[in-house]
């Protein structure tokens, strides 16, 4: 299956829906293969593998994976030069399979020796992620990053300064908190910290611009794993620059520590019209999917009313009116049943993403939240009649009774989706 381009996906009509709070920020337009961040563009959706790059096949299958997904860059590590001479079987593993996402190559200490060393990695990689912090010491580190970015300028490629409070650059730390301890009144460390993650970036791009990188060839990101350090820095610098950011925390963490820590940071910047690209960096649960932190970027987006990638399935938390656990093996289910079609819609049908379901479990609100929905069931609850209306578009249709429920309104939602969305392409 095809995954289609983000820039197809923008001139089919699913162009960001307005900012609640107001406008976006202005900024530069940053091509990145064929997906565009900034300026008028959605906010893009990204996310990176975990495995060896060097396994190629694993690899690519992973990145294929996190596209179907919705991720629409991918970045992976490259880090030796086994993975850099991976990276372009990697590119051709997924132009075989029909995968066109672009791939970022994130590069650390080492990175100039591999894109120098390394031809074909260098060329087949859609964006670079530089880290300053980490590139080398001294009269090195500028070495070492100019010829980093000069590769990049030879092959035309995007950079990401990327910087992490984990490995910010010590020298320009100590430079900052010399100028901080002359003040009057000397801020506090939270507040040089924060300065030095912001200065260390706009110097970066400064010294890559100076190099010979066009401006509308960079990305920033300042990346901590504290909500109020992520809001205040990125506050900060958006205000100093008009480069796309790429938001994310840099270590979120797990589960719903890890969910909710994202979403508190993220949310707050991208309701104040701050962000142009955005990672949700879930630490998976042992055997756990990769694609939870894709989904979760979505739903994120989708929930804020920035974007809509796939049907919302709405559904009550229960209560004793709903001592069934029916209706919320039917919501699980429904809401797999869509995720799982969604690839196939997009390809086939206009504007389904902004689909809505409701699967309720009782009476009290059932019916009503049912008829604010495209599409809705109101199940029985606790002594209630065994039936469960649907209503599509507000008005009921049928009433449903039985055993088999779920496979009778799968079958309904699928039959909606056929008739009221027009379709792209011929079925084969």
């Amino acid at each position: 299956m095809r995954v289609r381009k983000h820039s197809e996906e923008v001139s089919n009509g699913a162009q960001a829906m307005n900012r609640p709070g107001g406008g976006r920020r202005r900024t530069r337009v940053v091509r990145v293969g064929h997906v565009s961040v900034g300026g008028e563009a959605p906010v893009v959706v990204q996310s990176m593998t975990n495995t060896d790059t060097v396994d190629v096949v694993r690899t690519a299958i992973q990145c294929a994976e996190l596209a179907r997904a919705g991720s629409e860059l991918v970045r992976i590590t490259v880090n030796t030069p086994e993975a850099a001479a991976a990276v372009a079987p990697i590119r051709a593993h997924l132009d075989h399979m029909g995968v066109d996402v672009p791939l970022i190559g994130d590069f650390h200490y080492n990175g100039h020796r591999l894109l120098a060393e390394h031809p074909a990695c260098a060329s087949v990689l859609a964006k670079y992620r530089i880290n300053p912090g980490n590139v080398g010491h001294g009269r090195k580190r500028d070495e070492q990053f100019a010829q980093m970015i000069e590769i990049a300028c030879l092959y035309d490629k995007p950079v990401r300064i990327g910087v992490n409070w984990g490995s910010l650059d010590q020298d320009l730390l100590a430079r900052i908190m010399d100028d901080n301890a002359r003040r009057a009144e000397p801020s506090d460390a939270v507040a040089v910290m924060r300065e030095a993650m912001v200065a260390s970036a706009l110097e970066s791009a400064a010294r890559a611009e100076a190099i010979g990188l066009p401006g509308d060839r960079i990305i920033l990101s300042c990346k901590v794993s504290g909500v109020q350090d992520l809001i205040a820095i990125y506050r900060d610098l958006s205000r100093r620059c008009d480069y796309p950011l790429h938001l994310g925390l840099t270590e979120a963490g797990m589960g719903s520590k890890g969910i909710v820590a994202s979403t508190a940071a993220m949310a707050v910047l991208l309701q104040e019209g701050i962000g142009d690209t955005i990672r949700v960096s879930l630490t998976p649960d042992p055997g756990g999917k990769r694609t939870q932190e894709v989904t979760v970027a979505q739903e994120m987006l989708q929930t804020m009313g920035l974007r809509a990638f796939t049907p919302m399935v709405i559904a009550c938390p229960g209560c004793g009116r709903t001592t069934s656990t029916f209706f919320q093996e039917l919501a699980q289910s429904i809401q797999d049943h869509v995720r799982n079609r969604m690839p196939q819609w997009r390809i086939e049908y206009d504007g389904v993403e902004n689909m809505t379901l409701a699967v309720m479990g009782c009476v009290v609100n059932g019916p009503g939240e049912s008829k604010h929905a495209n599409i809705g069931i109101s199940l029985p609850g606790t002594g209630e009649l065994p039936a469960a209306p649907v209503f599509e578009d507000g008005a009921r249709t049928v009433t449903l009774r039985g055993a088999h429920i779920a496979e009778e309104f799968t079958a309904i939602v699928d039959s909606y989706v056929a008739r009221t969305y027009q379709r792209k392409v011929a079925v084969r």
